[in-house]
């Protein structure tokens, strides 16, 4: 078996074998629109087979897998959104990796953008643990919510616009559930940025005509009916970044301690 079928024991799985899959974009816009908590929502994201090229992929690599995690199992499904219910903070990333999430069934888990990243989110005070290593850890992310743009792992970190476009329902789905709760929207690197606009703006936050330049840092207040959101930009935790100096430690720091501040 390629995957982890649902509901046979997988440390959070969301879904039994009973979850509706969606087997093409159609099934993906139908199914976000009648999921009405995150439980289900999460549940149906984590099933999907909308996209033929990230299917055969995700499962290749978790049969396959990397040497170092031969004698493990892999998840090698789509790996949901994740953290509070009523997150004030939520955090959006490009797509799983295919030996971080693939693996372990939880973004950013399991890999080193996920070190750095939840490593700086405890000290922040907004991780219980500062690794985050493996589904059922005991981890958990305090009044924060992650997601991703796409939820499944692609050849060369790269999804095609059609599977962006597919996987967009689940994303925008999750944020407008949150949203009534999120005072702080954090893009994880310039991919992140654009992906999420699009995504705010169907549900329902009042946004800039045209979409600001991302940057390490930037800010941009918007709004949620009448309540101000600030959307902060921040470099993603990759190893290029990391190994070359790009981003570092204090520099994550720096972007939760505001993220907190004015999550408030």
């Amino acid at each position: 078996m390629s995957f982890v079928p649902p509901g046979t024991g997988w440390p959070d799985d969301p879904a039994t074998p009973d979850t509706p899959v969606a087997l093409d974009p159609a099934d993906v816009r139908r199914l976000a629109a009648e999921s009405w908590t995150l439980a289900e929502l999460t549940a149906r994201q984590s099933v999907c087979r909308a996209c033929p090229r990230l299917v055969e992929w995700r499962e290749e690599v978790a049969e396959v897998k990397r040497r170092m995690f031969a004698d493990e199992t892999y998840w090698g499904r789509p790996v949901p959104g994740w953290g509070a219910e009523e997150p004030r903070i939520l955090l959006v990333g490009l797509a799983p990796a295919a030996h971080g999430g693939n693996r372990t069934g939880r973004i950013f888990t399991g890999d080193r953008s996920g070190d750095w990243l939840f490593a700086s989110l405890h000290r922040c005070g907004l991780a219980a643990q500062e690794t985050s290593t493996y589904a059922g850890d005991g981890q958990e992310l305090l009044g924060t919510r992650v997601v991703a743009s796409v939820r499944c792992a692609p050849p060369a970190n790269k999804p095609l616009p059609e599977e962006k476009a597919a996987c967009f329902p689940w994303m925008a789905r999750e944020v407008s559930l949150v949203a009534p709760y999120v005072r702080v929207v954090v893009a994880l690197g310039g991919f992140a940025w654009q992906a999420m606009w699009p995504a705010l703006r169907e549900a329902g936050y009042a946004l800039p005509r045209s979409r600001p330049p991302f940057g390490h840092g930037a800010e941009v207040e918007v709004a949620y009916g009448e309540r101000p959101v600030t959307l902060i930009g921040c470099y993603h935790p990759s190893q290029q970044n990391t190994f070359t100096g790009r981003v570092t430690a204090h520099m994550l720091d720096e972007i939760f301690e505001r993220a907190r501040s004015l999550a408030v």
